[in-house]
C-alpha cells in the first residue's frame, strides 16, 4: 500500500518536476547579440565628436579674429535645423585668406552653440556656403569652422 502511495506521487510529481526544470533552462543559440563579433570596434566612437586642436583650428580656417566683444544675436533653435548667429563688435584680424581688411561690426553664422568667455577669444571662421537667403538678409560672408571649440586668448607674462 505504501509502494502505491510511493509511485502515485512520485509518477506526478516527477513530471513537474521535469517541466519546471526544462523551462528554466536558457537557450544561448536563440540570443544572436551573444555570439556576435564587432569587427571594427575600435573605430566606432558613439557618442564622441572630433575636437580640434588650436594649431588645426588656425590652419583649417581662412579667417582668425580675436576679439572680447562676440555676443549671440540671433538662432533658429526650435524652427528647423538650428543655427546661431552671432555679432562681432571689434577684434584684431591674425589671419586672413580673403579680405585684407573686416569691416566691424560683422555677423557670422554657427550650427552650434558656442560657450563664449568673458575674456578674449579665437573666432575660427570660414566662408559661408548654403544659408542663400538668411545671408543676403543679414550680410553674412563667415561661418564658424565646423570641429573648432572655443580657445580663450593666452596672455604673455
Amino acid at each position: 500500500m505504501k509502494i502505491n502511495v510511493i509511485k502515485k506521487s512520485v509518477s506526478f510529481f516527477l513530471p513537474l518536476l521535469l517541466m519546471i526544470v526544462l523551462s528554466g533552462c536558457e537557450k544561448k543559440y536563440q540570443e544572436p547579440d551573444h555570439y556576435a563579433v564587432d569587427l571594427f570596434k575600435d573605430e566606432r566612437h558613439e557618442g564622441r565628436a572630433y575636437i580640434m586642436n588650436e594649431e588645426e583650428c588656425f590652419d583649417g580656417s581662412e579667417l582668425v579674429i580675436t576679439s572680447s566683444n562676440v555676443k549671440l544675436a540671433d538662432s533658429s533653435k526650435g524652427r528647423g535645423k538650428s543655427f546661431f548667429l552671432y555679432k562681432v563688435r571689434s577684434g584684431k584680424m591674425l589671419k586672413s585668406i580673403r579680405d585684407s581688411t573686416v569691416d566691424y561690426p560683422f555677423m557670422f553664422l554657427s550650427d552650434q552653440r558656442l560657450k563664449l568667455k568673458n575674456d578674449s577669444i579665437y573666432l575660427y571662421l570660414k566662408k559661408l556656403e548654403g544659408y542663400r537667403f538668411i545671408a543676403a538678409e543679414r550680410n553674412l560672408k563667415y561661418k564658424w569652422l565646423k570641429a573648432a571649440p572655443v580657445y580663450s586668448v593666452k596672455k604673455d607674462k
